[in-house]
């Protein structure tokens, strides 16, 4: 709508994810080395979390595109799955059969294509967006297939994005296997100030823009103030800022128009949308709370371990108390035969 009257030739702050915008910031650049060295190191395991919006399936995507035909991945985004239909849907994103396939046989298929894979010198990547939503047991069967190996060399590797709370969930007693496997970590961080500015002029070059200084000075402190550095937010907002100059007729936008672009979105301040969530991660039945739910339980099962390590070193410390006694009486009966002896 607002393209003719900025001089863009595509909309720069779409929703959709799309390596050709893709802005390399600090954090990202780290991520990327370590998932291009998972790829290469063939036994890798890795697991990049973030922020809904800091830009993980945009990543994972640009990887993908830039792997060459000697790498054949399989891409798993739909992961509210239970274990024999996630090990279906990796399998099919393979290109194997899979019908009439139980799970012993879809296992013995998978190895095999692994093995062709390997002795054709390509290499094999599971690649899993959206992870913090597999279960504790599709977890596993993730551990199990990162375990496959042929004369001591790993035949897949594999890759795990989600939200924040697929590290805590990694990190429960239950996966404790699985939390060992993983070779590297990243966390992505929101977006600096600075990286906020290059990341909208980034995206206003590859859209085309014969001027990308098109937000003025004073509108960055503010997009990142209802932002706070996450990608998807500074897209949405700077998307109804350049709308809102337009229906004004202005051909800058400013850190008014930018307020007036958060007002018309109903937007709060990144740190009161923070707070809110935080309070809405208290509620039954939110996915918080769920989480929340799954750290209950690694707290009641730690300290259930806690409470029989304790029995156990007080049971210890019973039988080092009978010990002691029945060598007292062992050294009394002792000296008791002596003096019979003696006498």
């Amino acid at each position: 709508m607002y393209l003719d009257h900025f001089q863009l030739k595509e909309h720069p702050f779409r929703l959709t994810p799309d390596f050709d915008f893709f802005y390399m910031s600090r954090g990202h650049a780290r991520a990327k080395a370590y998932l291009d060295y998972t790829v290469v190191s063939r036994d890798g395991f890795a697991v990049i979390t973030g922020e809904i919006g800091a830009g993980k399936t945009t990543l994972l995507n640009k990887l993908v595109n830039e792997l060459g035909e000697d790498t054949i991945v399989a891409h798993i985004s739909q992961t509210q799955l239970d274990e024999l239909e996630f090990l279906q849907a990796v399998v099919s994103a393979f290109g194997l059969d899979i019908v009439g396939a139980g799970k012993v046989e879809l296992m013995n298929r998978l190895r095999a294509f692994l093995v062709r894979q390997l002795e054709a010198d390509r290499r094999v990547v599971l690649a899993v967006d959206e992870a913090q939503n597999l279960s504790y047991g599709v977890l596993e069967e993730v551990r199990m297939l990162s375990g496959i190996e042929l004369d001591k060399t790993k035949l897949i590797s594999v890759i795990l994005m989600g939200q924040p709370e697929l590290e805590r969930v990694i990190n429960s007693p239950r996966l404790e296997q699985l939390s060992q496997r993983v070779r590297l970590r990243y966390h992505l961080t929101p977006l600096t100030e600075t990286e906020t500015r290059d990341y909208v002029l980034h995206r206003l070059q590859v859209a085309g823009a014969p001027n990308v200084e098109l937000f003025t000075p004073d509108a960055y402190p503010v997009i990142r103030h209802y932002a706070g550095g996450i990608p998807r937010l500074i897209n949405t907002l700077c998307d109804m800022a350049m709308l809102t100059a337009f229906v004004e007729d202005q051909h800058h936008i400013s850190a008014q128009t930018v307020e007036l672009a958060a007002r018309e979105l109903s937007w709060p301040t990144f740190a009161e949308r923070e707070a809110r969530m935080k309070a809405a991660g208290t509620a039954p039945g939110s996915a918080a709370s769920t989480m929340d739910q799954r750290g209950s339980s690694d707290r009641q099962a730690i300290e259930f371990n806690q409470a029989i390590e304790q029995a156990l070193e007080s049971m210890r410390q019973g039988f080092d108390g009978l010990r002691s006694d029945l060598q007292a009486i062992e050294r009394r009966l002792a000296d008791v035969a002596r003096r019979l002896d003696d006498r």
